[in-house]
């Protein structure tokens, strides 16, 4: 999966919101009428690869609306891409709101992968036992504190450090990529092998 570069204001170059490639962006200032020479305080830039324009104003994207977060991973199960995409949607206007969409969407992963889904908490500790690397079960980890702080009074508050709850949208990626994509591409990889060879190697382990 390849870093995303989201949509920062006066950047040359980012992931666009509109097409989703990276690439060049041209900025300019709007102007009040058409032969005025009065700057309004948005400005706009337009994306080399679709031509679209998304519109700023006091350096955040107010046109689209949509968040300059993460777009859901290609992997990412149906059931939880709507919370995702609606997540997306509200992030730039209310992080905590975005973040408690996030943590439903992470109940939903662990019943993808065969855990309850109830207590992500006790599903961390049932992966933890199946052997699920320390790298993902930190970024579990990271996931549940997070959203528990959306719903719940906490330490973090999501409101002022937005930044935070940017990272959720990219840890849920990063584990569908660990958890779903990875484990499908070595399987189509091994389906590939000689039927021989696989019946030798379940011999093998039988």
């Amino acid at each position: 999966m390849t870093k995303y570069y989201p949509p920062t204001n006066k950047a040359q170059q980012f992931h666009c919101i509109h097409c989703g490639v990276y690439a060049k962006q041209k900025w300019d200032v709007l102007y009040f009428g058409y032969y005025s020479t009065n700057e309004s305080p948005i400005t706009f830039c337009i994306c080399e690869h679709c031509q679209e324009i998304s519109y700023w104003h006091d350096g955040r994207m107010i046109i689209p609306a949509e968040a300059p977060v993460a777009p859901p991973h290609p992997d990412m199960p149906k059931s939880i891409i709507e919370e995702y995409q609606e997540a997306r949607s509200i992030f730039a206007r209310s992080p905590r709101a975005a973040v408690a969409l996030l943590r439903l969407a992470i109940q939903k992963l662990m019943v993808e992968l065969g855990e309850k889904g109830a207590n992500i908490n006790a599903d961390i500790k049932t992966l933890v036992s199946k052997g699920l690397p320390v790298q993902i079960q930190q970024a579990f980890d990271y996931c549940r504190v997070i959203g528990n702080n959306a719903v719940h009074p906490g330490e973090i508050n999501l409101n002022d450090t937005p930044e935070m709850g940017q990272h959720l949208f990219n840890m849920l990626n990063f584990i569908v990529e660990d958890r779903i994509t990875r484990p499908k591409h070595i399987a189509s990889l091994y389906s590939q092998l000689p039927e021989e060879a696989r019946n030798a190697i379940e011999k093998r382990d039988a």
